[in-house]
């Protein structure tokens, strides 16, 4: 992960990290209260040997004494010494429990020894500090003595003074330590889960799966549910400018052109292939071109549903003879595009989708029209968009993001390079639009029709409820199934 990938996570999960460090910084600051104070008081011992006469036994006796400082430093914490504090200081506890409060540190390059003690009340602390000084200097003074005096003094040069403030608990260090700590924790758990989250979520994770091309990257619509058609319910949003995109990306898949058709898939449900087809669709009418779009779903057909039309009469009934193209075929307004709903559900959909009917079907649209997108049905659950690629068409696998999983789609591209079918590209949906992204649509004017200047000048005469309930349901064109012309004439001249 590159720095722009932190910053990425850091953006996205942003309250988690704030949350967890409030959450550190408090419980810091809370476990501060119900601590124990810990006073700690300190003296220093100045450790020396006896008057030498010449320079070179002043120089021998200074080394004497460097070298005895580590060792007066074990001894202070010594029982022998900790008996005569505790006798001192009429203390009712044994001596070995003050060794964890006593410490003697050498002050580094100096005969000087730190000796300090801790505990509950300021006043045992100073008192420990001085006493176990006193004591440790009358046990050096037997231990070196010689029979009549000891070359060695220690005297005390700063006497330790009752602490005013406790040692610990110091509550801001801790607040701050626990928000620090919390703050690692979160950004770890951020990363840790970013890397074991498999799911698609970037053009990147698309392109670490699959070297085949990402046609178009289509972002997230929140009212995608409401009106699924966005090429003709908003035709100046950036979902809209997408499937534009995607439009003319089609045309250097199929450079040769000849009629084009593609099978629209996905890995698993809820990707949005349905209304990636249909807004495909859309997109390509709209630039002049002639184009049918087949609802091959023939398990969960909603083709019909979405473009608002009959679907009884299908594709099943033109497969198995009880309908021909011209009685099936549903004109969508006036720019070119038509429907051929999927029909009744049959028992055995993978059949009819291979059969040589479905071949000779799509031969002769090859040669109707400019364009022809079949819905297919997910990838992983059934093979039924296998079975209608290897019919001569390329297909398209939509991925969404933060639906679709890296694995999920792997499986797929690899089913399809198994059955050697012709892989047209990727389509991504459901991706996100950053603020970067969302000002230049906004600057170039791609905002939706509630941003052009005309749609702005009509709302201010509308009722507020009028206007409202105007945005939630976008008319829909008229839709012609009844023409005097034969269907092969119609889509001459939608071609013209």
């Amino acid at each position: 992960m590159d720095v722009l990938e932190y910053a990425r996570l850091l953006r996205k999960h942003w309250v988690i990290v704030i949350v967890a460090t409030i959450f550190g910084a408090v419980a810091g600051l809370g476990l501060s209260f119900v601590q124990t104070p810990s006073y700690r008081a300190s003296t220093e011992v100045f450790i020396s040997t006896q008057a030498a006469d010449t320079s070179s036994e002043l120089v021998q006796g200074n080394a004497f004494t460097l070298s005895r400082v580590n060792t007066y430093a074990r001894l202070a914490s010594s029982e022998e010494v900790l008996d005569r504090v505790v006798e001192q200081l009429n203390l009712n506890v044994p001596s070995r429990d003050l060794i964890e409060q006593i410490q003697a540190v050498p002050v580094a390059d100096t005969a000087i020894l730190e000796i300090s003690a801790t505990s509950d009340q300021p006043q045992v602390a100073a008192d420990l500090a001085n006493a176990t000084a006193a004591n440790l200097a009358d046990s050096v003074a037997e231990l070196e003595s010689d029979g009549t005096s000891s070359p060695i003094r220690l005297a005390t040069i700063v006497s330790a003074s009752v602490p005013v403030e406790p040692e610990s608990p110091r509550p801001m260090l801790q607040a701050v330590l626990g928000g620090l700590l919390m703050l690692v924790a979160a950004l770890a758990f951020v990363v840790a889960r970013d890397l074991l989250d498999t799911r698609i979520r970037t053009d990147r994770d698309v392109k670490a799966v699959t070297s085949a091309p990402l046609l178009a990257s289509v972002h997230f619509d929140p009212k995608a549910t409401s009106r699924p058609l966005v090429v003709h319910a908003e035709p100046l949003s950036p979902q809209s400018e997408m499937f534009r995109t995607l439009r003319t990306n089609l045309n250097f898949v199929e450079v040769d052109g000849t009629s084009r058709i593609f099978v629209i898939t996905s890995s698993i449900p809820g990707e949005g292939k349905t209304t990636t087809a249909a807004n495909l669709a859309l997109a390509i009418a709209g630039s002049g071109q002639s184009v049918l779009l087949v609802d091959a779903d023939l398990r969960k057909p909603k083709l019909a549903e979405y473009m608002g039309l009959e679907g009884a009469v299908g594709l099943t009934d033109v497969l198995i003879g009880k309908a021909t193209l011209n009685d099936a075929v549903q004109d969508w307004g006036s720019s070119g595009l038509f429907v051929l709903p999927a029909g009744p559900v049959p028992p055995n959909p993978s059949e009819l989708l291979g059969s040589r009917a479905m071949h000779s079907m799509l031969e002769e649209l090859r040669s109707e029209f400019d364009w022809v997108l079949l819905d297919a049905p997910p990838l992983l659950p059934v093979t039924d968009a296998v079975v209608l690629a290897q019919q001569g068409a390329d297909v398209l696998v939509v991925a969404a993001a933060d639906r679709v999983n890296a694995p999920q789609l792997k499986r797929s591209l690899e089913m399809l390079e198994t059955a050697d079918v012709s892989l047209g590209g990727l389509i991504m949906t459901m991706a996100r639009l950053d603020s970067s992204e969302a000002y230049r649509y906004a600057e170039y004017g791609y905002g939706g029709p509630h941003t052009s200047p005309a749609h702005a000048e009509e709302k201010k005469k509308q009722p507020a409820a009028k206007a409202a309930k105007a945005e939630k349901v976008p008319p829909r064109p008229p839709v012609k199934k009844v023409d005097a012309r034969p269907r092969s004439a119609k889509r001459g001249a939608a071609r013209r």
